[in-house]
């Protein structure tokens, strides 16, 4: 019979989450850093008494708004690459209402974060609890079941047991490279305090394994064939290579068949913008040179990137008739996206043999092409000199109308600070 150690659920969950661990490429790293927090009723006797009893390796940080809080744990698991996290733990009702907009932006992002907000009491006594939503046509839902919609795993721990099946659920959901996003567990005021036997195994040391998955040769094929006959090739990169961590096999890979590149909002920062293929951001938020490239592009390839609206200018800016999408993503859903052929995989793992079959077919992107490309890149240079250069003052012209009084702003700003605004 398995041993056992008597804990509360809240005990049991932050023990839990003190023996996670994360390994990639042959390095193991903690999965959670620790958990940002607002106590009150809901968490304060059940999370906020474990941690302040045992809180393991985990750092306790105490946030100012439950919203806020939320997209630094967003923020920070974004840096780390998805390899190391937090969590968020709110009081009942209105404090966990205010994570709901951070967990969209987690899910819609690919971002790991596990939410876990108080919730109403189990046993329903007492009913209602303060700032408690009670919905007439049924006791069971709460504010948390407005986290359904915006995660990529819900669950309500409603008997100390369950806590078991949710929280490994929940490290399914945060370590799977195509699934990842918000991840909630409800936790009842009362179920938090009670205690249960918990088996000793469930407290164990995991590592969760995120594996480079490859494509398919057949895959593979498709996107050489389509690449090989490209004459205005053009790649995009997203945030999936920067948490591959494939920058150098995405740079080493543009360099030696001559693409340029864009980049996403999620890609920015991975490569450098200097680099003389980087094109810099593309779409409705991008720039001149990716956006010039863009509009003639016979084929483009895609790498982690989930081609949001931002992206394709609401699909407009690929105005080629002929035009062909390689889509490189570890999620098939996302690979999917513009009909375009889908090399489904690790964004490093991909590139790698996209890499070698490719070369096997001498390719290379024309001298014709690569003038172009040398010709975007210097006028869009030109024009960040020239913007970055303008001087806003008494004599400043807007180039666009947009029937903004300059001259009222900065006599505004002089009798406010006694001085005129900076250069």
């Amino acid at each position: 019979m398995a041993k056992t150690i008597r804990l509360t659920v809240a005990q049991a969950l932050v023990k839990f989450l003190n023996n996670q661990y994360v390994e990639f490429d042959g390095k193991e790293v903690p999965m959670f850093e620790g958990i940002f927090g607002i106590f009150g009723h809901g968490n304060v006797i059940g999370i906020g008494q474990a941690l302040e009893e045992d809180p393991g390796h985990l750092i306790m940080r105490m946030g100012r708004n439950e919203q806020g809080m939320a997209h630094a744990a967003m923020g920070f698991a974004k840096q780390k690459r998805r390899k190391q996290m937090y969590a968020c733990t709110s009081s009942v009702g209105p404090g966990a209402a205010n994570m709901v907009t951070a967990a969209a932006t987690a899910t819609a992002n690919c971002i790991p974060v596990l939410f876990l907000p108080g919730d109403t009491y189990a046993d329903r006594q007492p009913d209602p609890v303060l700032q408690q939503m009670e919905q007439t046509v049924s006791l069971t839902t709460t504010t948390n079941d407005a986290f359904r919609a915006v995660c990529k795993y819900w669950d309500r721990v409603t008997r100390p047991e369950i806590l078991m099946t949710a929280c490994i659920n929940a490290m399914r959901v945060l370590t799977d490279p195509a699934e990842t996003g918000a991840v909630c567990i409800a936790l009842p005021q009362d179920v938090e305090g009670e205690a249960w036997d918990y088996p000793e195994y469930f407290f164990q040391k995991r590592v969760h394994h995120i594996d480079r998955v490859k494509p398919t040769e057949r895959a593979i094929e498709e996107a050489v064939k389509a690449i090989a006959k490209a004459e205005r090739p053009l790649m995009i990169f997203g945030g999936g290579v920067k948490y591959s961590e494939a920058e150098a096999v995405f740079q080493k890979f543009a360099e030696k068949y001559g693409i340029p590149f864009g980049e996403t909002q999620a890609g920015k920062g991975t490569i450098t913008w200097e680099h003389e293929l980087n094109m810099g951001g593309v779409g409705e938020t991008g720039g001149l040179a990716a956006n010039t490239l863009a509009k003639d592009a016979d084929v483009v390839i895609g790498v982690g990137t989930r081609y949001t609206d931002f992206t394709t200018s609401s699909k407009w800016i690929f105005q080629n008739p002929n035009v062909q999408y390689v889509n490189i993503n570890v999620s098939r859903f996302h690979a999917y996206k513009l009909d375009g052929i889908q090399v489904v995989g690790d964004a490093g793992a991909a590139l790698e043999m996209l890499d070698e079959a490719l070369g096997k077919t001498g390719y290379h992107v024309s001298d014709a092409y690569a003038a172009d490309i040398k010709a975007a890149k210097a006028a869009y240079t030109k024009e960040v000199e020239r913007v970055f250069h303008i001087q806003f003052g008494d004599n400043f012209v807007p180039e666009v109308n947009d029937d903004f009084d300059y001259k009222a702003a900065e006599k505004a700003y002089k009798e406010a600070v006694g001085e005129t605004l900076p250069q």
